[in-house]
């Protein structure tokens, strides 16, 4: 059995116990649900969530305790996400540039991921698949207001914590995101 990694460096008495383990445990389901909510692919969401637990077990003595250390685990959830969905911005747009089929044949080298999330009836797929369509194409920074706020029920305070921004700036957002998600919805009417 390998060692477990002990914090005593932390300044809560809360954390001098806790190990790795213990922080995976407690919230490696949440972290996935939201990177499965925001990424809407499944293998992407288990990418993102090993990348979010690798950087807190490599950043946990950052960690300074002005805030839960959920919200610090979610701050760094929401970059991963960003971070994953910029890198595969940018291959989709180098793979445009690559031929699009493949040389011995007519077949298409890039396909476009299907919308492939467990939480949705199959009745219920193709509306809801439609809508996160629309969410995907929301700014960074609406994307992430509104599902933190929609889907993880979190408060305009814990949402300003996450983002690093203030609870006026997470209002702002979550206005600016629902109207763009109704112009998005009228248009595709």
């Amino acid at each position: 059995m390998k060692p477990v990694r002990k914090y005593p460096y932390l300044r809560s008495e809360f954390f001098k116990d806790l190990n790795f383990n213990d922080i995976y445990n407690e919230h490696h389901r949440r972290v996935y649900n939201f990177c499965l909510n925001y990424l809407q692919s499944l293998e992407d969401a288990e990418e993102v969530t090993q990348d979010v637990f690798v950087r807190v077990h490599l950043k946990i003595d950052t960690f300074n305790n002005q805030s839960q250390l959920s919200t610090w685990i979610y701050r760094i959830c929401v970059n991963c996400c960003i971070d994953f969905v910029k890198a595969k911005k940018r291959k989709k747009r180098f793979g445009f540039l690559t031929s699009l089929f493949y040389d011995d044949s007519n077949e298409i080298k890039h396909d476009i991921g299907d919308f492939n999330h467990p939480g949705v009836v199959l009745e219920q797929k193709e509306a809801v698949a439609a809508l996160f369509l629309k969410i995907e194409g929301l700014p960074a920074n609406q994307k992430t207001a509104l599902l933190l706020s929609k889907i993880e029920q979190k408060s305009q305070k814990e949402i300003a914590e996450i983002m690093a921004v203030s609870e006026k700036a997470v209002e702002s957002l979550l206005f600016r995101a629902k109207d763009n998600l109704q112009k998005k919805m009228k248009q595709s009417e």
